[in-house]
């Protein structure tokens, strides 16, 4: 399987200290080898960076790490194939056009003989059951709400409906985001915590490496990290319930639904 990481924020933040640790599940603390890539919005618009190589060898990584791109809304995936060869087209996250801005999705998990009936609007260009399901989901937003942008609380309301569907056909944990607000489903594996003033010290699982939050943050600052499994071994992280689907806004937690999945195939 693969792994996810996300970052909705009050104020725009870079996400370097995160995917620093993140990113040695590539290789180093754990095999998700198969490529990596992430994305920063920037209102409507999103920097995408994908690569085949994997997050601990890939220079483009390299350049992630140590480039402090900031953002209130990131989403970032390292790649463990399950479905699809390992190419280009096949990396997450995902990107495409919907209502006159970029909608970014990345999918964790394994949709055993998913094949939604897509009408040509959205198609995937991999072969993956991850943007089958991208492609499914967007298509059914603007069946369901045509050309007018439905609202924050209409998109929330409608992946409470449909994920559950989705997630009947295996694991289907994944982070959605519009450069709006994040939007995250877990089935099995994901975990979220919520950094506020006064911020304090935080320590890396992946590495030995520490930051203190208080000394390069404002009392405005709000950071949200949804993440597989916890990024750091000295903070409490929550863990998402099967079937929680969770909306974060400006760095906090929105909204939560809780939803009934008919059949459930957990990940190996």
């Amino acid at each position: 399987m693969c792994e996810l990481l996300g970052m909705n924020c009050a104020t725009p933040t870079d996400i370097t200290f995160s995917f620093k640790g993140f990113s040695q599940r590539a290789g180093i603390t754990s095999d998700h080898a198969d490529g990596f890539g992430i994305a920063f919005f920037e209102q409507k618009a999103c920097r995408l960076f994908i690569d085949c190589q994997s997050a601990v060898h890939s220079p483009l990584a390299d350049f992630i790490r140590n480039y402090p791109i900031k953002s209130r809304n990131v989403i970032a995936h390292i790649r463990k194939a399950t479905q699809g060869k390992i190419e280009l087209e096949n990396n997450h996250p995902f990107m495409r056009e919907l209502w006159g801005r970029h909608w970014i999705f990345a999918h964790n998990g394994d949709l055993k003989e998913y094949w939604p009936q897509l009408c040509g609007q959205f198609m995937p260009v991999g072969t993956t059951d991850s943007e089958r399901a991208y492609c499914y989901i967007l298509q059914e937003l603007r069946h369901r709400f045509g050309k007018d942008e439905p609202s924050q609380q209409q998109i929330f309301d409608f992946l409470a409906e449909v994920s559950p569907k989705i997630a009947e056909y295996g694991t289907f944990n994944f982070i959605l985001s519009n450069g709006q607000a994040l939007f995250s489903y877990a089935t099995t594996h994901l975990h979220w915590i919520v950094r506020e003033w006064p911020f304090q010290h935080a320590h890396l699982v992946d590495m030995d490496v520490e930051i203190d939050f208080s000394q390069v943050t404002k009392p405005e600052d709000r950071v949200a990290v949804v993440a597989t499994a916890p990024l750091t071994d000295n903070e409490i992280w929550q863990k998402y319930q099967p079937g929680e689907l969770i909306w974060f806004q400006d760095g906090k937690v929105h909204q939560t639904a809780h939803t009934i999945i008919q059949r459930l195939v957990e990940a190996s």
